[in-house]
Parts: C-alpha cells; structure tokens; sequence
C-alpha cells in the first residue's frame, strides 16, 4: 500500500512555519536550515498539489487551504509527540525539560525551588539554554518561563504567573534626603533609570497614578538619565544613587529584605507584560507540567499580594513614616 501522506519531518516543518509565522523561526526550533524547512513545505505541497503558503518579506501567511490543512494535521502530529514523551517518563522520576529567562531565574525561581523539590521529590528539573524569542511547540522541548503581554502561537499554552505589577524604586535615604519623596510628583525632580528594552513604563506608571490619585501629573517631558537592558545593572544603578528605577515587584525581593532599595510609594500599578509559563499543547496533562504549573501559579499569587498596600506599610515602614 502506497503511504499518501507526508514524512514526519516534512508535517513538523509545516506545522512550525504555520504557527511561528516564518521559515528562520521553525527552522531554528526543529534544529535545521531554513532551506531545509522551505524544500520540506515545498513537497508537501506537490504531493497534495495546492499552496499552502504565501511567502512576503516578513515572513509566510497560511492560505484557506493551509489553515485547512493545519486543523487537521497540527492535533495529529501533537498527539504523536504527546505519546513519545509519555512512553519516555519513568514513574519514579519524572522530567521535565524548562527554560527560564535569566532575570526570573535569579531574582525570584531558584530561590523557590527547594519547596518544589519537598512537594514533588519525584519531579526532576532539566535546565536547558533560555533563547529570547523561541517558543517551545514541541513536546521534546519541554516548557519555558518567559516574558511576554499574552500574545502566543497557536499550538503553544500559556499560563500567567507572576510580573505584571511595577514599582518605583530607591534607597531608603533617598526618602527623607534633600529631595524627598513624599508623593509621585516629587520623582519628577528626579533622574529616572529606564529599562532600554521597555522606556514606556515609566509614562504607563504615572499616566496610571494620576488616575488614581486624580492629581494632574505633567509626565510628558521625563527623559532618561540612564537607560539599561539588564535588571540586575537597573537595581545596582539605583543602589548606586544614580537615580529612581522601575522595576517588575518580583523581581526585587532581595534587595528589599536587604534594605539596599525601598518601594516609596503604596500604589499598586500593573503593567501589561508579566511572565508567563508556556508549553506545547501536547504536555497539557502530563503530570509534570501540570504539578510545575500548579506550583508556579501558587507562588505568583503570593508574590503579587506583597504589593498590595497593607503589606507595603508594613514591610516599609520607613517609606511610611516619612509622608
């Protein structure tokens, strides 16, 4: 009997050109030229004789017959891989493959993790290389603690965790100092610290306080007196003296419980990026994704609840006391 569909590697190819949007991408992830994706797409088009694609300089567009094409053999070619990685868990030690974006891992996952390890000794964790950018679409690939403001590929499941809340930060005598910061507007007469990769959340935090406050905040002149593209450079400047910096809460935990940074105000402001716990379709009900998933989103809720007012007045008290 003559086989009529295509080879597995030539439907992988598809299937990750379709949900990633460009040949470079799906290569990247399935580990090959983009030559090779495009000759694979290429075949399977002359077997089924009709377009599945249209290329453009950014990158390829499904057709009606792509997209057709694409309901019926992406849940197929996910089941096949959900199987594989089924068949290679072991009971007794379970594995799951994760990548994490450097700033979560240091600032606030490793810290955590000794508890995962108490709840769930039978779960082993298998750190790979984090990549900005890639998406793990396959089951092989494990899952991935990333960035991003919700908007994912198809194939992919995301479930927020925990960084969507932003706050101002300072040292603790910048509080009471020639310049006190007293109430959002006195940052105004500051120098303020961006992020190189975000500048905008410094106008997204006053447009939102000013809401809040019903106080007429003027934030449309604020330049950057430094601008850096790591958080870890970002704290250290404002540990420094060099000016206010906004930063996801989560990520400053130590620095707080250190005394080396103060939150000065108790507002709490919410941003629209925060860090998201992302999968293939196909590990949606393996039991160590679901236990890491369940776990993540526990903690994030613990994380997001500390920046609720009552807990800032308690925890800095020094900002309290100097309004």
């Amino acid at each position: 009997m003559r086989i009529a569909s295509p080879s597995l590697s030539e439907l992988h190819a598809f299937v990750a050109a379709a949900r990633l949007g460009t040949f470079l991408k799906a290569a990247e992830i399935l580990c090959v030229t983009p030559g090779a994706v495009s000759r694979a797409i290429s075949r399977v088009e002359a077997d089924l004789g009709c377009q599945l694609f249209t290329r453009n300089v950014r990158g390829c567009e499904l057709t009606d017959h792509g997209r057709d094409y694409l309901s019926l053999v992406a849940p197929a070619l996910d089941a096949l891989e959900s199987a594989a990685a089924k068949a290679k868990v072991r009971s007794a030690n379970l594995v799951l493959r994760l990548s994490v974006t450097p700033t979560l891992a240091s600032h606030w996952l490793i810290r955590r993790l000794p508890e995962f390890q108490r709840e769930h000794p039978e779960i082993s964790l298998e750190f790979v290389p984090y990549r900005a950018g890639d998406y793990p679409l396959l089951a092989s690939q494990g899952a991935s603690l990333c960035g991003g403001n919700g908007h994912w590929p198809v194939g992919l499941e995301a479930t927020y965790v925990v960084g969507r809340q932003i706050v101002p930060v300072c040292r603790p005598v910048d509080l009471t100092g020639p310049k006190p910061l007293q109430k959002p507007a006195d940052l105004l007469k500051w120098p303020l610290l961006f992020h190189a990769h975000h500048p905008h959340t410094w106008h997204h935090w006053f447009e939102t306080i000013a809401c809040l406050s019903n106080e007429a905040i003027d934030h449309r002149d604020i330049q950057a007196a430094a601008s850096f593209d790591q958080v870890s450079q970002l704290l250290e400047a404002a540990v420094s003296g060099l000016g206010v910096a906004m930063v996801q809460r989560c990520l400053i935990e130590d620095y707080l419980e250190a005394g080396k940074l103060v939150i000065p105000f108790t507002e709490v402001v919410h941003n629209d990026r925060g860090y998201f716990f992302c999968y293939p379709e196909s590990l949606r009900r393996t039991p160590a994704v679901e236990a890491f998933c369940t776990w993540l989103v526990r903690h994030g809720e613990i994380s997001d609840e500390t920046c609720r007012g009552h807990d800032l007045q308690s925890h800095y008290s020094v900002g309290a006391s100097s309004r």
